[in-house]
Formats: C-alpha cells, structure tokens, sequence
C-alpha cells in the first residue's frame, strides 16, 4: 500500500536549530551576565556598601563569602529543577529558573546598604544572592540539555557548546553595561577611581538593566516544545517519580566522575574573573599588595581575554566531536596544571609598567584559551554520563556540586592564600594545580561518552504519575 504524502514527507525537527540554539544561548547568557554582574560588586562595591568592617580583606572576604553563598544553594536548585525536568519536561523548568534569577538580581539593585538600614542589608544581599544561586543551579543542565537532546547525530559537542557561549557573552555584557555606567558618571578623583555617584546609585543601573534581557529571554524560552528524546522516554515508561534517588541508586559512580571533572573548570574560571580582578587592582603599596591596576583598565584586560574565551569554547565542540570528550580534556586539564605553577611568572609586578600590563595581559588570555577549551565540551559530557529519565538531575547535580567544591571556596581560598603569601600570587596557582590533579584523575577513571545513544540511552522505570 503506497504511502500517503503526508507520511511520506520528512519529519520536520520540534525545535528548529535556530530555535535551539538561541533559546540554550540566551537564556545561559542572562544568567551568567546576571552571576557576573553580582562578582563584579562583589569587588567593587558590595565591600564598602554591605560590609563596611574597617578592614579591606575582611571586607572582601565577607563580600566573596556572600557571593560564594549562592554557590551552596545551586546543588538544591539543581535537584528541585533537575526534578520537574526530568518529571514533566525542560521546558517549564526553563522558564522557572530565568524568572528566579531575573527577579532575584532585579532586586539586588533595590537594596538598601549598610548605611541606610545596618546589617540587615547584608542578610536581605545573602537571600537574594542565594536565589540567584538556586537559579542557576536549574538553569545550566536544562539548557545543555535543550542544546544536546536536539543536535543532528554526530554534533552533540558542537551544539553543547551554544548554552556555555553564555557565560563569556554574559561577562563581556555585564562588564560593558559596569564600564559604560563607570565612564558616563562624573570623577572628581580621576576616571580611575569610584565616584560618589558610581557608588551612591550607579552600580544599581546594572542588576535593574537584567529585567529587560528576561523579557526578551521569556519570548525565545516559550516558544520551544519538548524534545523528541524526552518524549520518547515519556511515551516508553521511563520517568521516574523520584529522579533523584535513581540517579544515586543507578549512577552514583558518575555522579561523583561528574562532580570532579568539572572541579578544574570552576576553580579556574573563578581564579580568572574574581580573584584576578581583586589582585589586579589592589594597589601595590597596600597591606596584602596587588598589581595596582585602575579598575577600567583591568576589567578592559579581562574582556579581551574572555574574547578568547569564547572562540576557544566554540572551537572545541568540533573537537571533542571528532576525537571525543575525555582525550581533549585530559590534555586541557594538564594544559591547565602547567598554567598554575606559571602564576609568579605572569602576575609578580615588574620594574616597567609596560611590561608588568604585558605579562597580566598575556596571563589572561592563557588563562581564559584554557577555560574554554575547558568549558566547552562539558555541554556534551555531563548530560552524556547519564540516560533520559534522568539526565536533567544527573547533570544538573554534577555540575553544581562541583560548584562548592570549586566556584564557592575558589575566591575566599584564594584571597586567604594571596594574604598567606604577603601579596604573591604562588599558593592561588598551586591550588589550581591541585584542582587539575584530581580532575585529571576522575577523567582517567571516567569512559569516553561520545557514541553514546540518546535514542537508546533513556533508562528503565514505570511512568511517573502526575
């Protein structure tokens, strides 16, 4: 019997792939701009507005304790969003977590400071700053996700990389929307240096400015539909009603493979964004010195590394799908060891301020070529080490232990270790040596995930009841 021209007819994808990848990179990218936007007050203002101690690194470091707080609730996000993902679909997940972090970081610009209401402040700052954190602890997995569930066979990786473009879009945004408000605003004292108006409201004008990129990220995020791969698990049988206490049950051993292989990439990507921008523009002559940079220049210096950034995390998705995840990332990690024992070579200041800018400069964008040749495949690899039914969870939980293991205490050990080593910067590297040792061995112990099939690759179980 000949068939009907209705079924005859390809199957048009759910999700075009422009659809796709707009939807996985603009919703990591508001994310990320809203997390960088809090690290950057968290060096330049929050100290003095929040936690005015009397003390520059008490109060840095009360700062950073804040913003590693968020760190701490990204893992209960990752398993309340990881739990209706992975239940009723990605798609509603999705918009729930870019609504909590949007009017989480909308919010921080509404705050009063220390000065208006105490310390009350700080506490209002620590419960806005830990939705931010259970925000993100949802959003990442489910956009990897939509990217990776829908990729054309054999490009997993490549598409994997358009939700961690996010995160260096999302820095070059949030630093461009700081030094635009910085430069507009007068300066009595130099354009180096904070204004009383930067600090009065200025810095408000960045977290108020997140809404409309939520708006504009709503409008893409509705308009997907599920992917044919949760569907299938669905209509098999495969949802669990407890995704959580299956993926320990069933994939306990990747779950804590996961949890290190990321370590590497988050102690190094906060090294390069929060740590660097404190130690760049510490003043040299200070207590615990720095580099002594102006806070325009560094934060420039740092845009133009986070370019490479970028490039290399789109540059790796083809890589990792040609010669897999686990071989690429093993040499990157090595690649990353190396860099932490260069520390003293790169950020020591030199006799000529030339030459002390050239070597910063060329610090960062070592540091960040490595962070996203890093970053990049793990928006393939992660989703890879675990089936359908429970791959929102698995993912999502990997990915933001990890983040208190390496993102949380990343800042506040580095600061305690600059101070440990009266300004030098030799004991952060070995610590970002350390980190790449123990990745380096969860690689070793961890299986190549490429040829994994998403089709076959659902998990077992009976339907979950609503």
């Amino acid at each position: 019997m000949a068939s009907s021209p209705a079924s005859a007819a390809p199957t048009a994808p759910a999700n075009p792939r422009s659809r796709v990848i707009t939807a996985s990179l603009i919703g990591t990218t508001i994310e990320f701009y809203d997390f960088y936007v809090y690290a950057t007050a968290a060096v330049l203002v929050f100290p003095v507005l929040f936690f005015p101690t009397g003390n520059d690194t008490t109060s840095l470091l009360s700062s950073f304790a804040v913003f590693g707080a968020a760190m701490v609730a990204r893992p209960i996000g990752a398993v309340i969003f990881g739990h209706f993902g992975d239940r009723f679909g990605r798609k509603a997940t999705l918009v729930g977590s870019l609504l909590t972090m949007g009017v989480a970081t909308f919010l921080i610009g509404c705050l009063p400071t220390f000065h208006d209401i105490g310390w009350w402040a700080a506490l209002l700052l620590l419960i806005l700053r830990l939705f931010q954190g259970f925000a993100l602890g949802g959003e990442w997995s489910g956009a990897a996700l939509v990217a990776t569930e829908n990729a054309p066979k054999g490009k997993r990786a490549w598409y994997g990389t358009f939700p961690q473009l996010g995160a260096p879009i999302g820095f070059i945004i949030a630093n461009t929307v700081f030094l635009v408000i910085y430069f507009a605003l007068p300066h009595p004292d130099g354009a180096g240096l904070q204004s009383e108006a930067f600090l009065a409201w200025g810095w408000r004008v960045p977290f108020l400015f997140s809404a409309v990129m939520v708006i504009v990220g709503l409008w893409v995020r509705l308009k997907l539909v599920e992917s044919e791969t949760f569907s299938a698990a669905e209509k098999k049988g495969a949802l669990r009603r407890f995704p959580l206490g299956e993926v320990i049950r069933s994939n306990w051993k990747n779950l804590i493979l996961g949890t290190f292989i990321m370590l590497a990439t988050y102690v190094l990507f906060y090294l390069m964004t929060s740590f660097t921008l404190a130690y760049g523009t510490k003043a040299a002559d200070a207590p615990v010195p720095g580099l002594g940079f102006g806070y325009t220049d560094f934060v420039i210096m740092q845009i133009i590394g986070v370019v490479f950034f970028g490039i290399f995390t789109l540059l790796s998705g083809p890589v990792a799908d040609s010669v897999g995840r686990r071989k690429l990332l093993i040499w990157i990690t090595v690649g990353i060891g190396v860099f932490g024992l260069l520390f003293n070579v790169f950020l020591l200041p030199q006799l000529d301020p030339k030459f002390t800018g050239a070597l910063t400069q060329a610090f960062l964008v070592f540091g960040f070529t490595l962070m996203g040749a890093t970053f990049g495949p793990m928006g393939a690899l992660l989703p890879e080490l675990f089936p359908t039914n429970v791959r929102y969870t698995g993912s999502a939980v990997s990915y933001n232990v990890s983040s208190i293991l390496g993102a949380a205490l990343a800042p506040i050990v580095a600061t305690a270790l600059w101070a440990a080593a009266g300004g030098s910067p030799w004991l952060v590297g070995v610590y970002l040596t350390g980190s790449a040792v123990l990745t380096l061995i969860a690689l070793w112990l961890s299986k190549e995930t490429k040829d994994v099939d998403y089709d076959t690759n659902i998990g077992l179980g009976e339907t979950a009841s609503l």
